[in-house]
């Protein structure tokens, strides 16, 4: 009998070690779904933002689009940008099969029918924002019809275009 008594108490500090445990996992698993649900934004094509309407009216969004130089203003007095940015693909493999980002971006910036979404940003203009450069914007779609962007990212494929090839090609 005195080894029954001695069993209990012991299997009782493993339950509770493993419950404890289980308890601490399961909170983990909670703070990394809910902080990835939270910090997760809807990406969308400029097409998809306008077919759905007032329904993206204060998201939080993240477009890609072709820079059309010929609309970029900035006051630096207020640090206020605005820009129009033309739609292209979210596809990798249809960019690809449209000859890559440089065509793509060209052909975005070029075609008059392309649906088109007005940027207006607050901070510093960019060195690279030009026509035809990829903008890269997050922020909310305004109830106007502009996209209130608190975050700008550019990329100018141009730039760097065919410099591996030929590179590769001079060896």
């Amino acid at each position: 009998m005195e080894d029954a008594a001695v069993r209990k108490p012991a299997f009782k500090g493993r339950a509770k070690f493993i419950i404890g445990g289980l308890l601490i996992i399961a909170a983990v698993v909670y703070l990394v779904i809910t902080s990835t649900r939270a910090n997760a934004q809807y990406f969308m094509t400029i097409g998809e933002v306008k077919a759905k309407g007032a329904d993206v009216v204060d998201r939080e969004l993240r477009l890609s689009g072709a820079v059309l130089g010929d609309t970029i203003q900035y006051d630096s007095s207020n640090l206020r940008l605005t820009f129009t940015i033309a739609d292209i693909p979210a596809d990798n493999a249809e960019i690809e099969a449209q000859g890559g980002l440089a065509a793509v971006l060209h052909s975005a910036v070029t075609d008059p029918s392309r649906e088109k979404m007005n940027i207006v940003y607050e901070g510093v203009k960019p060195d690279l924002l030009k026509n035809e450069a990829q903008a890269i914007v997050t922020g909310k779609m305004g109830a106007d019809g502009n996209f209130y962007a608190n975050e700008l990212l550019l990329k100018c494929p141009t730039k760097y275009e065919e410099a591996v090839p030929e590179q590769a090609g001079n060896n």
